[in-house]
């Protein structure tokens, strides 16, 4: 098992830097989400082959690899142009991830909840495109659903990554969309078995809580979804519950599973969160 930091808090790091200041937090991997510089949200990689070099070297200098990339674009978007340029950009994007010397891709169903039989077409479209592509590159692909996808509920997302039926798919379990996937974790675990392969680490409260008045959003009747990154603690997810499940279903025997800590919510104290969770995660596993 490789446990992964996100870096999107310290993307203000100059990015042959990047791998010398995760290296000195502790962590051997990376889970490279977007930069601005590299690989942006929904738009087109920036990086050129001589960047993809030097980033490779620098992660070479300082002894760390990247566990995943993870590229996040309207692949499943009802409109069809966007949905064109997004599988282009995937292309790219798993070139990308190949040079880099790594062979595991995550991202989101993506899509709109209010289109979502349009959306979920539009996903099988792409995905006809793109797997032939990830089986000739030999890259291997986790999903999660996200709350505002076409996919939110983990169970369904489970089904469809069987609906795909490549051993090159599985799925991933987002620990802070708890709430959001049907609340009921170790349902949706159990129900994942050995597809869950992957899992996003970091704390989130019950936004159902309370009547659903935890939070209170106008104007009433709102469909803005509301969730946090947080250190493990600082929620509501059962970690307890979390990690036992993990170790009664094995996950940490699986071939490449990877848990990624990927906390957004205090960019002023970055380096202090990646090292907590590391060390809470340790403490969590280390009897595994």
């Amino acid at each position: 098992m490789k446990l992964a930091l996100d870096p999107y808090m310290l993307r203000s790091t100059p990015l042959p830097e990047l791998p010398g200041v995760v290296a000195d937090l502790g962590y051997e991997y990376i889970e490279l989400s977007p930069r601005e510089d590299f690989m942006p949200f929904f738009l087109h990689p920036r990086a050129d082959d001589a960047k993809v070099k030097a980033f490779k070297k620098a992660l070479d200098g300082a002894g760390v690899k990247i566990a995943s990339v993870l590229p996040l674009y309207r692949w499943s978007g009802p409109d069809e142009d966007e949905r064109e340029a997004a599988v282009r950009y995937w292309k790219r994007a798993v070139q990308i991830t190949v040079d880099l010397g790594c062979t595991i891709m995550n991202s989101e169903f993506n899509g709109r909840p209010e289109q979502a039989s349009l959306s979920e077409a539009k996903f099988w479209k792409s995905m006809e495109e793109l797997l032939p592509i990830f089986e000739r590159e030999g890259v291997r692909l986790r999903l999660e659903p996200h709350p505002d996808d076409f996919v939110e509920d983990g169970k369904i997302a489970v089904d469809m990554v069987r609906g795909i039926d490549s051993p090159l798919v599985s799925f991933l379990y987002c620990a802070p969309h708890t709430f959001h996937m049907g609340g009921n974790m170790v349902e949706i675990m159990e129900y994942a078995g050995p597809l869950m392969t992957h899992l996003h680490l970091a704390d989130a409260f019950d936004h159902t809580a309370s009547s659903g008045l935890r939070y209170i959003v106008n104007p009433p009747g709102s469909t803005a979804r509301v969730h946090q990154h947080l250190d493990i603690g600082q929620g509501e997810v059962d970690w307890d519950t979390f990690f036992a499940t993990l170790n009664r279903l094995g996950f940490a025997g699986g071939e490449d599973t990877i848990m990624t800590s990927c906390v957004f919510a205090w960019e002023e104290r970055a380096r202090e969160s990646a090292t907590f969770m590391r060390e809470t995660v340790d403490k969590y596993t280390g009897s595994w």
